[in-house]
């Protein structure tokens, strides 16, 4: 079911809203969460398909706000309801015109689902360096971004580092997950001491920089950073006293793990669609303490490879 609402109202897409459960028969219980989204026209619909997707796994209302250039000076709401071909939850696109745009937290406020968490996400390149002070993120008990969305990933990356306020992550961050766990399960097994490392990835990847920060800290060893041509992270080596426990990814499907005096075993790691990203994300509500320590640290080495 799709309602279109020209220069509306939050009162209005409210009765909209039980109007239309009303007809399909669904309550608005079951739904764990809102998900507020902060993108322009260009990237609503993969923000939304996205959106749509993870709320399988985890039903949420969604409400998405785009921001609309408008030649008169005058504020103006329209909204987009869908509901029942989408998804489990709820989904609403509000265009706000004017002087409205400015405050859309107003806007939003009068629509987040009562007594349940609420989560923003800014999908496109350019989030606010502290999302925390940000009116429609200190609605947000979580905040998701994405570094590598931004023209000047590195550069956006130490800024929200620098701004990080408890509750903030990236899906520069999220990317890591499957790499994290494999190097854990290959540390599981018994390895000569390790010595250094070394993580391999494009020139301005930022899931490269917090990776080599991250196994700098967890393994009290150095850890450089070498080019590749990608995509994204290519290869993580851990020299030991018995040689190097390698991890290369050349094609982004598909790594080999590499140990001395093993045969080398191919292992499913392929780049995650953003869906994938954000439900896992949606997953967790609490403060990623791990990704905090990791951004920290790459401002740390950041500002000591500034001042060499």
């Amino acid at each position: 079911m799709n309602i279109d609402l020209t220069d509306t109202t939050t009162r209005r897409i409210q009765s909209s809203l039980r109007q239309a459960r009303h007809l399909m028969g669904g309550p608005a219980v079951g739904m764990v969460l809102t998900l507020v989204i902060v993108t322009d026209e260009s990237a609503q619909y993969d923000a939304v398909r996205a959106a749509n997707e993870a709320a399988r796994e985890n039903p949420c209302r969604v409400l998405t706000v785009i921001s609309r250039e408008s030649r008169g000076s005058s504020s103006r709401l329209d909204a987009e309801i869908r509901m029942g071909e989408t998804g489990p939850g709820e989904t609403v696109l509000l265009r706000m015109y004017g002087p409205l745009a400015e405050h859309a937290d107003s806007v939003v406020v009068p629509l987040l689902v009562p007594d349940t968490p609420v989560v923003t996400w800014w999908p496109g390149g350019r989030p606010p360096s502290r999302p925390g002070s940000d009116p429609l993120g200190a609605l947000a008990q979580r905040r998701i971004t994405d570094a590598y969305a931004a023209q000047d990933r590195l550069g956006t990356l130490a800024r929200l580092a620098e701004g990080y306020q408890p509750g903030d992550t990236d899906f520069t961050w999220t990317r890591l997950t499957a790499w994290r766990t494999l190097l854990a399960s290959a540390l599981d097994l018994e390895h000569a001491e390790i010595t250094g490392g070394v993580v391999e990835g494009e020139p301005d990847s930022p899931s490269a920089e917090l990776l080599a920060a991250w196994m700098s800290i967890r393994l009290g060893v150095p850890v450089r950073r070498e080019i590749s041509e990608g995509p994204g992270l290519t290869a993580v080596r851990l020299h030991t006293l018995d040689g190097d426990i390698a991890i290369t990814r050349p094609d982004g499907r598909v790594a080999t793990l590499s140990r001395p005096g093993q045969p080398d075993r191919q292992v499913s790691l392929h780049r995650r669609p953003m869906s994938e990203l954000l439900a896992e994300e949606l997953r967790r509500l609490d403060p990623d303490e791990v990704y905090q320590e990791a951004a920290a640290r790459y401002l740390k080495d950041l500002a000591v490879g500034s001042a060499s």
